[in-house]
C-alpha cells in the first residue's frame, strides 16, 4: 500500500480544483489529478509537482469512472480524501457574457437537455465518482469527501428578496441545491463509517466557469475545501460552509 495519504480531485486539471490539488500535496498528500482529458491533467500534475499524478476521470462516463476506480486501487491501494470538484456552469458552445449566461440559466428558459446536462455532471456525476470509490474510503482511516458547491445552492439565501444575487437563481443554482442535498444524505449514510461529508463553498471565484469575473482568487477559493478535507477526528460532518463559517441550506 502506498504510505503517504491519497487524495482524489475531480477536474483538477485548472482553477479551484488545481489549486485544491497543489495545496493538498503541500500539506503532503499524493494527489490524483482527475480530468476528462489526459493530457490537460498531465500538465497540471506537472504543475503541482512530483506529488501529483494525472487520472483521466470523466464524472458523466461510468467507464471512465470505473477505469479510475480500478487505477487508484491497484496503483496505490487506498484513498484518503475525494474531492468532488468537477462541474459545469452551462453546456453551450460559448459561454458568453455573464449576463447572458444568467439569463439563459433561468429555470423558465433554460432548456431540458441542457438542464439535464448540468445535473449529470454536477450532481449525478458525484454520486457515481463517490459510489465507487467508497470501498477504498472505507478502508482509510480517516476519510473525508468534499463536494464542492456554491452559497448559489443555498435555498434559505435566494429566497430572500433583500439578497441581491437572488435574479442569478437558474439552472446551475438547482444543481448545486441538489448537491447540497446529496451531501446530507451522504453524510447520514457513511456517518458509522467514520466518512466525514461536507460540503464548501469556494465563493465568486474568478474561473472560466464565470468568464473569469469571480471577485475572488483561486488560492481563496481553494482554502474551505482544503481546510475540510483535513478535518481531525473532532470535525463535522453534514455541513455547508465558506470560510466565514457556516452557511444556510
Amino acid at each position: 500500500m502506498h504510505d503517504k495519504p491519497v487524495a482524489l480531485v475531480s477536474g483538477a486539471n485548472k482553477g479551484i480544483g488545481l489549486q485544491i490539488a497543489k495545496d493538498l500535496a503541500a500539506r503532503g498528500f499524493t494527489v490524483l489529478v482527475g480530468s476528462r482529458n489526459l493530457e490537460n491533467g498531465k500538465k497540471a500534475a506537472q504543475s503541482v509537482g512530483a506529488a501529483a499524478h494525472a487520472l483521466q476521470l470523466d464524472v458523466t462516463n461510468p467507464a471512465s469512472i470505473a477505469a479510475a476506480a480500478e487505477r487508484v486501487r491497484n496503483e496505490f491501494g487506498r484513498l484518503d480524501v475525494l474531492v468532488n470538484n468537477a462541474a459545469v456552469a452551462r453546456t453551450g458552445k460559448a459561454a458568453g457574457p455573464l449576463e447572458e449566461i444568467v439569463k439563459s440559466g433561468r429555470a423558465s428558459v433554460v432548456s431540458l437537455d441542457e438542464l439535464r446536462a448540468l445535473f449529470e455532471t454536477n450532481v449525478i456525476g458525484v454520486i457515481a465518482v463517490t459510489q465507487a470509490m467508497l470501498p477504498l474510503l472505507r478502508k482509510a482511516s480517516a476519510p473525508r469527501i468534499v463536494n464542492v458547491s456554491s452559497a448559489a445552492g443555498s435555498l434559505t439565501l435566494n429566497s430572500d428578496p433583500a439578497n441581491p444575487r437572488r435574479s442569478m437563481f437558474g439552472a446551475y443554482s438547482i444543481s448545486k441545491t441538489a448537491l447540497n442535498a446529496v451531501t446530507i444524505a451522504l453524510a447520514s449514510d457513511l456517518e458509522s463509517a467514520g466518512i466525514k461529508v461536507n460540503a464548501a463553498c469556494p465563493g465568486f471565484t474568478a474561473t472560466d466557469l464565470n468568464n473569469f469575473q469571480g471577485t475572488r482568487t483561486v488560492q481563496q477559493g481553494a482554502r474551505e475545501p482544503v481546510r475540510l478535507a483535513l478535518l481531525d477526528a473532532s470535525g463535522p460532518t453534514g455541513t455547508y460552509s465558506n470560510d466565514d463559517g457556516p452557511l444556510p441550506w
